[in-house]
């Protein structure tokens, strides 16, 4: 402000001032961090070339939003002088372009894990420009406490608050950064004053974990149920810089499910309630998990609309329908690591956050993907693909075998794990050009012993109890568009007439040619005929 010439410099600095002090006053209550605020850019000047960084964050929400792009301006400034500055970057899962974005642009990303989906990221990763360890997000903490991945040197974490203590009031997701506040030699908080003070107690951060031999089973049988503590624990002795800021999360507005989203909706629902009928799920079903995106939502609202009541979540990322869950009552509580709202839900979410505060518990993704606890609570396990092969592999994060997508996130840490394992998706992608059911899929993230239910807008395949061989004939039948179905029933007519063993008939040769047809001529379609697969 006193930079710009403004002729109400004088009032409008000492505005600016007090507004800041308010806000120091009112969020960081421990008085030794006081003397450790500092701007963005000097914050950002702490943290050394080659580092290896753990950020918060996770899919848009609770991430720093200040000291990523002081750091990205930093390294941009030293790299114009032939300095070659990069950093090592940790998070929970994806985070936002301020972040992520920011510091792909300027090639200050050495090594990215566990999870992406920032679009300048992944061309860098796909360019061989950036080092990308992708990872199940329920292993990201203990390999860290493991020293798998080498020492953690800096944090830089978002909260919402510091007692008096010194204990932190976790923001808008959790992730790991409980992990990052232990094991990080330096810390660099940032205090964002754009979350609501009410946020205080919504959180459950669990410190009973520990390294092998030394493991105790996690005390919890209930999704909603709390075995931790409010807060994030933190040594005020590492804490090398405090930065407040007040801007807002990365919301993204999610598009309203379309006649595709609800079919596969609609499939999954009358396979629950078959279930119930069958007496396989009680008539409250089990918690559920669920998976980001459009099809998600159709089958949160599906089920909002439906006639199943007291129904509970155990999951990674809070979305829009199950906030419409919560206020309907068809939801009773909901547990997860981090928010994924769009804007019109967020502003909901804090004008009703005493409301929401009794009903959802944020806490550490090493918690909220825990096998251990997956398996207890029986979870119905539902996520997204994009491809899944006749025998019922599924590849949830490559693109013709060697582009990676997002990253496996937590699908591999629920599906295994859970009571029920469906994965779904539209049977056609790239307006009709590719099947998203193929001979064999170019990349297995869930082998077919993890894949129970596929679902497109097609119908239902129940995978349970079947061969491979008589799986081949249900996904095809049930699951592949119209349009592909002779040449993969072709296919495997001649792989069970020439493939080398039968138990998983496979032509070898012509496995993967709709991969590489698409690779060619930018599509799957093949010929009519018998060699229509080939």
């Amino acid at each position: 402000v006193l930079t710009q010439g403004h002729p109400l410099t004088g009032r409008v600095a000492f505005f600016f001032l007090r507004s800041l002090f308010m806000s120091l006053a009112d969020r960081v209550l421990y008085p030794d961090f006081l003397s450790r605020t500092m701007t963005a850019d000097e914050a950002a000047a702490l943290i050394p070339a080659g580092a290896h960084v753990g950020m918060s964050g996770f899919t848009g929400a609770g991430y720093p939003k200040a000291v990523p792009g002081a750091l990205a301006r930093r390294i941009e400034s030293l790299n114009a002088q032939g300095h070659g500055f990069k950093i090592g970057l940790w998070t929970g899962a994806s985070t936002a372009p301020e972040l992520d974005g920011a510091l792909a642009q300027v090639d200050g990303i050495e090594m990215r894990l566990p999870y992406q989906s920032d679009p300048t990221v992944r061309r860098q990763i796909n360019a061989g420009q950036m080092q990308y360890v992708d990872i199940h997000l329920s292993h990201v903490a203990q390999f860290v406490w493991f020293g798998f991945l080498g020492k953690l040197d800096v944090a830089v974490v978002e909260v919402a608050g510091v007692l008096p203590d010194g204990r932190l009031i976790p923001s808008s997701s959790v992730g790991n950064n409980k992990t990052w506040l232990d094991q990080a030699d330096k810390v660099i908080l940032e205090v964002n004053a754009w979350h609501n003070p009410a946020l205080e107690g919504m959180h459950d951060i669990y410190y009973g974990t520990d390294v092998p031999p030394h493991r105790k089973p996690i005390p919890m049988t209930e999704p909603n149920q709390r075995i931790g503590e409010p807060y994030l624990r933190c040594d005020p002795n590492k804490v090398i810089a405090v930065v407040m800021t007040n801007q807002p999360d990365r919301n993204s507005v999610y598009a309203a499910p379309d006649d595709t989203s609800n079919r596969i909706a609609g499939h999954i629902i009358e396979f629950l309630q078959h279930e119930v009928k069958k007496g396989r799920l009680p008539k409250d079903l089990l918690p559920l998990q669920s998976g980001v995106g459009n099809i998600a939502n159709a089958v949160l609202a599906g089920l909002n609309n439906g006639a199943f009541e007291n129904l509970t979540a155990y999951t990674e990322v809070l979305q829009d329908g199950m906030l419409d869950m919560l206020r309907s009552g068809k939801l009773a509580s909901a547990s997860a690591t981090a928010l994924s709202l769009s804007p019109a839900a967020m502003q909901d979410f804090n004008d009703r956050i005493e409301f929401y505060k009794q009903r959802i518990v944020l806490r550490p993704q090493e918690i909220s993907n825990h096998p251990e606890l997956i398996r207890r609570m029986g979870l119905i396990a539902m996520n997204g693909m994009i491809e899944a092969d006749i025998y019922g592999n599924v590849n949830s994060t490559h693109v013709m075998g060697s582009a990676i997508m997002n990253g496996i996130g937590g699908s591999g840490d629920f599906a295994r794990n859970a009571y029920l394992s469906i994965f779904m998706t539209p049977s056609l992608a790239k307006n009709g050009s590719i099947s998203c059911i193929v001979p064999m899929a170019s990349h297995v993230d869930h082998t077919e012993h993890d894949v129970q239910i596929l679902v497109t807008e097609q119908g239902l395949a129940d995978l349970r109890g079947h061969s491979p061989s008589q799986r081949a004939e249900i996904i095809i039948d049930r699951c592949a568009h119209p349009d592909f179905r002779p040449a993969l029933h072709d296919y495997v007519a001649r792989a069970q007439r020439g493939a080398v063993g039968q138990h998983t008939p496979h032509l070898l040769g012509e496995a993967l040619s709709w991969h590489q047809r698409y690779v060619e001529t930018g599509n799957r379609r093949a010929p009519t005929g018998p060699a229509s697969a080939a």
